[in-house]
């Protein structure tokens, strides 16, 4: 296998050389990741160039490799025939990311060109809500009955060609319910007159078609499992998801989670066309528009204040600034922590008081910091001290609202990473600016 970045060289090298009979052999040996990372980088016309030289199956594990933008780039560019066919070779549940991003009537059209098996089963997967683990799982599993022996069982998945994805072998009773599970490698190693249901594990976490992806990536993690089984309400087995697929959400919502925080759409790429950015990017910083004239609109009450004493003008910016930081790094561990499940209703007080403790303590040692330099600077200690006072007051509302207000985003079903800059430090810009400038209007004449 050639080194990724030589790889890339090479194939640049060949398609701009028109040797794609030479590329062809390159490519059948090469890794579909590797050549997902090169077709991102290719214009257009040579992605399509690259991709016919694949035979359909290994043109589908890189299809399934790609990000979303470059997907919908190299979608547009082949038709629709050679696309069904790329996709009858693909498992189902990659087939339903594919369908996505394709306008309505394009997937319509492509999955009546597929084989009617395949392009049902990707519809009864498209079916389920998106992000729930039912349009997550892979029909594709190995389930046998609880009365039969290991013989029979391997004989079973000899002629049922499960696939790589295949890790456990889940047990069902007479009506289809899930009872439990054998590892492969438990199944090969026991007796072939051994009882299946005399070595399976009763106890297997499983989830709902309903349950959200985020919630099985953390019944992944608690438990470490290769894989996990999807049921129905009646916990009838209806599909099984891979840590694979979990790797891809884990690294998808991480990254959504990051974007809001920073107040971008939250499924934005670098590859994005700035024609599909730009009504994303445009909404967030109207409302950060809005906000920013909410928080001018609390120092205009104080103009005539400004005006008498103009030093207040420069300090003003510390206040805001500070607080903004303050509720950006408590959001940004509130947010996590939700994510990950650790923050609980029983936990939140605990949390809330760590957070409000360390905007006391920061908040102490910075106001002192800036009383100092601004006595130094100006000479005024009364001014010194109403700027440490409001310094501190300020990040410790911007503790209260940064673990707050993401849990009440949370139970009113809203995501929390909402809660960014664009939210939160409203709050500490209007109470920092309303702080400093109101104390020092009610003190004025002491510092005139």
């Amino acid at each position: 296998m050639a080194e990724p970045e030589r790889l890339n060289e090479t194939i640049k090298e060949l398609l701009s050389g028109g040797r794609e009979e030479r590329l062809a052999s390159i490519l059948e040996g090469a890794h579909a990741a590797d050549l997902a990372a090169v077709v991102r980088e290719l214009e257009p016309a040579d992605q399509v160039r690259l991709f016919r030289l694949l035979d359909d199956e290994h043109a589908g594990a890189v299809l399934s490799e790609l990000d979303d933008p470059t997907k919908r780039d190299l979608l547009h560019g082949l038709d629709e025939a050679e696309v069904s066919r790329i996709l009858e070779r693909m498992p189902a549940d990659h087939v339903v990311e594919v369908v996505e991003e394709l306008p309505a009537e394009a997937a319509e059209k492509i999955l009546d060109l597929m084989e009617e098996a395949k392009s049902d089963e990707v519809q009864e997967l498209l079916e389920y809500r998106e992000g729930s683990a039912g349009r997550l799982m892979s029909p594709n599993f190995v389930a046998l009955p609880e009365d039969i022996t290991v013989g029979q069982a391997i004989e079973q998945i000899r002629k049922s060609k499960p696939g790589d994805d295949a890790f456990y072998v889940y047990v069902l009773d007479d009506h289809g319910h899930l009872v439990g599970s054998v590892p492969l490698h438990r199944l090969l190693t026991a007796e072939p007159g051994t009882p299946v249901h005399a070595i399976r594990n009763d106890d297997v976490p499983s989830v709902t078609v309903d349950t959200d992806q985020e919630e099985v990536a953390r019944l992944v993690q608690r438990y470490n499992l290769i894989q996990v089984p999807v049921v129905d309400s009646g916990h009838r087995l209806r599909g099984a998801i891979s840590v694979g697929d979990v790797i891809d959400v884990i690294s998808e919502e991480a990254t959504e989670d990051i974007q809001r925080l920073g107040g971008a759409a939250g499924d934005e790429t670098v590859l994005d066309p700035p024609r599909h950015v730009f009504p994303r990017r445009l909404v967030w910083l109207l409302i950060n528009l809005a906000t920013a004239i909410l928080a001018s609109s609390v120092v205009g009450l104080f103009e005539s204040s400004i005006q008498a004493l103009a030093v207040l003008a420069v300090f003003m910016p510390i206040v805001a600034s500070m607080g903004g930081i303050g509720t950006t790094q408590t959001a940004t561990v509130v947010v996590r922590g939700i994510a990950l499940g650790e923050l609980t209703g029983s936990v939140l007080r605990r949390v809330l008081g760590k957070e409000m403790w360390l905007s006391l303590t920061t908040g102490a040692a910075n106001g002192l910091v800036i009383a100092v330099i601004a006595y130094v600077w100006k000479g005024q200690i009364l001014l010194s001290f109403i700027l440490g006072f409001a310094l501190l007051l300020n990040m410790l509302v911007a503790a209260v609202v940064g673990t707050l207000i993401p849990v009440a985003l949370k139970v009113f079903r809203i995501d929390p990473a909402i809660a960014s800059s664009v939210i939160i430090t409203t709050f500490t810009d209007v109470f920092g600016f309303f702080s400093f400038l109101g104390m020092a209007t009610l003190l004025m004449k002491f510092l005139l």
